[in-house]
C-alpha cells in the first residue's frame, strides 16, 4: 500500500479530538455551554486587544484557539495504559513528563500524549492527560486483591480496536476509511457507561479507600471525565459560569494573572452526580466528570520553573483562602518576585521564546545584507523578534487540585515519597520525553532558523 494513501496522523487526531467533543456534549451538555461562554469571552478578549491578536496570528495560535481542548483519562493496569499509548502514536501523540500526584493526595501517576514537534503542535495540539491508577498504594490487602481481580475481568478496547491498531502499526498508518473506523472504535473506550461492573458494596469500599480509586476501577471503561477549552481570560469566565447556570470550582489553580501569562492556569465547573446501575440492579449515583477550562501562558526553563515552584510552596504556607478573589490577591502578592515583563523573561532566562525575522530583518535578508552579532543586539538592531513559547504541558499540583475538587469527598491524604517514574515507564513501554527539552529544541532551532537567513 503506498504511504501517500494513509491519512496524517494530524488529521487523525483532529478526527478524534472533534469526534470526542461531540460525544461529551452529548453525555455532558453543560461542556457545550461552557464552550460556548469560552468562545464569546475570548471574541471580546480579542476585539479589545488587537495586539494579542495580531500576536496570536503572527505565531499561528489564533486558527488553533477554538481547536485547543484537552482531556483527561484514567486507567488501572499497566496493560491498559500500554495500549493507550499505541492508540495515541497512530493520532501522533506521545508520552511527555511524568507526574507523580500521590504527594497531593491522588493514587495515581500520569504522562500526557499530546504532540510533539512544532508542525504538528500548529495543526492541532489535542493532549491527553493520562493516569494510572497505583494499586500498590491501597493499604488494606484484601481490598487492593479484589481491585485488581476486577481489573483484570475487563477489556476497555474492543476488538476491532485493538484489530486496527495492530493494522495500522504493521502497514505503517490508516488510510482515511480505516481511521474513520479506527477513532469509532477508539472513541467507546472514552464513552459513560451507565452500568457499573461490581456491586454497590464493592463500589462503596473502594470509595472509602479514595473515591478516585472507585472511579477507575468500577466501570467497563475509563471513560473521559473531562475536556477543556482554551480560554484568554480565565477571570472572566470563572465570574461569568453562574450566569450560565454552571457551578464554578472555588479558586482557579496555578499561578495569578499577569501581563505576561505564565505555565497553565485552570478552573472547572463542579462534577455532575449521575444515576448509576450497580451489579444487582441496585440503583445509586457516582460523581467524577466534569468541565474545566484552561489558560496557557509561556513555557519556563528550569530555571523559571525553579522559581515558580519555590513561590507556590510559599503561597501555600498559609491555609487556602476559600475566596477566589482573595486566594488571587495573596497569590499575587507572593508572585511579585517573579518578573512580569517579556524583556526580563527573557533576558533572565526564565522562559521559552520563538526568534523570528522582522519586517526590517526580512527586508535586510532581501537584500542578502548579512547581520552579525549575538541575539540580543540583533533584537536592539530591530531585526528580529522574540515571543513566547506557549506551554503545551501541565502542572502535578494544579491537576491534583482539579482532581480534588471533583472527586465530592474530602480525602487530602498524601502519599509520602512515591514517585516512581521507572514503573510508569516500564507499564508505558518507552520513556516519557523530557519536556523542557522539547521547549529548548523549539527556541533553538527558531534561532538557527533566523541565523541561516542573516548571515546568508
Amino acid at each position: 500500500m503506498a504511504h501517500d494513501s494513509f491519512l496524517p496522523a494530524d488529521d487523525i487526531r483532529t478526527l478524534f479530538s472533534e469526534s470526542m467533543s461531540r460525544m461529551y456534549q452529548q453525555e455532558v451538555p453543560q461542556y457545550g455551554t461552557l464552550m460556548q461562554l469560552v468562545a464569546e469571552v475570548n471574541e471580546q478578549v480579542l476585539a479589545a486587544e488587537p495586539a494579542l491578536q495580531h500576536q496570536l496570528r503572527e505565531t499561528g495560535e489564533l486558527d488553533r484557539l477554538s481547536l485547543e481542548r484537552h482531556g483527561a483519562i484514567r486507567v488501572g493496569r499497566a496493560a491498559e495504559l500500554n495500549m493507550l499509548r499505541r492508540i495515541f502514536a497512530i493520532m501522533g501523540m506521545h508520552p511527555v513528563s511524568y507526574y507523580d500526584l500521590s504527594e497531593a493526595g491522588v493514587p495515581v501517576h500520569s504522562t500526557a500524549f499530546r504532540p510533539t514537534d512544532d508542525a504538528s503542535l500548529r495543526r492541532n495540539p489535542f493532549r491527553i492527560f493520562t493516569s494510572l491508577l497505583r494499586l500498590e498504594l491501597i493499604e488494606d490487602d484484601a481490598l487492593r486483591a479484589r481491585a485488581a481481580e476486577i481489573l483484570d475481568g475487563r477489556d476497555i478496547f474492543t476488538a476491532k480496536a485493538r484489530v486496527l491498531v495492530a493494522q495500522a502499526e504493521a502497514q505503517g498508518g490508516l488510510t482515511e476509511e480505516q481511521a474513520q473506523h479506527f477513532v469509532a472504535e477508539v472513541l467507546e473506550t472514552f464513552r459513560w457507561h451507565q452500568h457499573a461492573t461490581v456491586d454497590l458494596a464493592s463500589y462503596q469500599a473502594l470509595q472509602d479507600a479514595h473515591r478516585l480509586i472507585a472511579d477507575v476501577v468500577c466501570f467497563r471503561g475509563p471513560h473521559i471525565n473531562h475536556l477543556t477549552p482554551r480560554t484568554l481570560d480565565i477571570d472572566t469566565v470563572q465570574q461569568q459560569m453562574p450566569a450560565v447556570g454552571i457551578t464554578p470550582k472555588a479558586v482557579i489553580e496555578g499561578p495569578p494573572r499577569r501581563r505576561c501569562p505564565i505555565l497553565l492556569r485552570q478552573t472547572s465547573f463542579t462534577a455532575l452526580e449521575e444515576p448509576v446501575r450497580f451489579a444487582g440492579e441496585q440503583a445509586g449515583t457516582h460523581t467524577a466528570r466534569f468541565g474545566e477550562i484552561e489558560q496557557r501562558g509561556m513555557a519556563l526553563t528550569p530555571k523559571g520553573r525553579a522559581l515558580y515552584d519555590e513561590l507556590l510552596n510559599r503561597s501555600r504556607q498559609t491555609p487556602a483562602e476559600a475566596d477566589n478573589e482573595a486566594h488571587q490577591r495573596r497569590l499575587a502578592e507572593v508572585f511579585a518576585d517573579f518578573p512580569d515583563d517579556e524583556d526580563s523573561l527573557r533576558t533572565l532566562k526564565l522562559g521559552y521564546f520563538r526568534y523570528g525575522l522582522t519586517e526590517a530583518g526580512r527586508r535586510q535578508a532581501e537584500r542578502e545584507e548579512s547581520a552579525s552579532g549575538d541575539i540580543d543586539t540583533l533584537i536592539e538592531a530591530g531585526l528580529i523578534k522574540a515571543t513566547p513559547i506557549i506551554y503545551e504541558d501541565f502542572l502535578p499540583v494544579s491537576a491534583a487540585g482539579i482532581f480534588q475538587s471533583n472527586l465530592g469527598g474530602v480525602q487530602h491524604q498524601a502519599y509520602v515519597q512515591n514517585a516512581n517514574q521507572a514503573a510508569f515507564e516500564q507499564a508505558l513501554g518507552c520513556p516519557v520525553q523530557d519536556e523542557f527539552a522539547l521547549y529548548a529544541a523549539l527556541q533553538d532551532d527558531s534561532i538557527r532558523q533566523v541565523r541561516q537567513v542573516l548571515d546568508a
